[in-house]
This record gives C-alpha cells, sequence and structure tokens, in this order.
C-alpha cells in the first residue's frame, strides 16, 4: 500500500508541474501572439502611410516641377524636336516640324 501512495503522490506532482509547465507555455505563446499582432498592426499602418507619401510623389505636377528645376528639361516644341530617318541604310535627322 505505501508503494502505491508513493506512486500516486509522485503521479500527482509530476501532473501539478506538467500542468504549471503547461499554463506557462501557454501566456508565453499568449504575449508571443499578442505581440505579433501589434507589430502587424503596426506595420500596416506604416504601410498605409507610405503609401499615401508614394501617391504624393507621384503627382503629375512635382515630377513635371522635379523635371524643370532638377534636371533643368523644358516641354518639347517642334522648333527643338528632331527627327531621325533611316532610308535605304542612309540616316538623316531633321529638325522642326516633319512633312
Amino acid at each position: 500500500m505505501t508503494r502505491l501512495s508513493f506512486f500516486l503522490l509522485v503521479s500527482v506532482l509530476a501532473s501539478a508541474l506538467f500542468l504549471v509547465h503547461s499554463q506557462y507555455e501557454t501566456r508565453r505563446v499568449f504575449m508571443a501572439l499578442e505581440a505579433a499582432r501589434k507589430e502587424a498592426k503596426r506595420l500596416d499602418v506604416d504601410h498605409d502611410r507610405l503609401e499615401v507619401e508614394r501617391r504624393a510623389q507621384a503627382t503629375p505636377l512635382r515630377v513635371e516641377k522635379i523635371a524643370r528645376q532638377q534636371l533643368q528639361m523644358r516641354p518639347a516644341s517642334p522648333a527643338i524636336t528632331q527627327y531621325v530617318t533611316v532610308k535605304d541604310g542612309t540616316v538623316t535627322v531633321g529638325q522642326g516640324v516633319q512633312p
């Protein structure tokens, strides 16, 4: 009877330790899940902010302004347009309005 009582006591203690370990792991995994959800929400907000910035950077007015100021570009006009034609292997460059 003493052996059976000892075996039951050890079984109960082992089961209690396993239960405590399981609860600890459950809490740890739950906290990791909550941290991942929080990080995902932060990344989602950051992505939305960057999308708005990207759209603002790509407006035609801004692109034209940068082209004029930084690249010294100007609108094409017939006076500055050059046309390249190839006939029979000969390359000719013409300027202005092409007929």
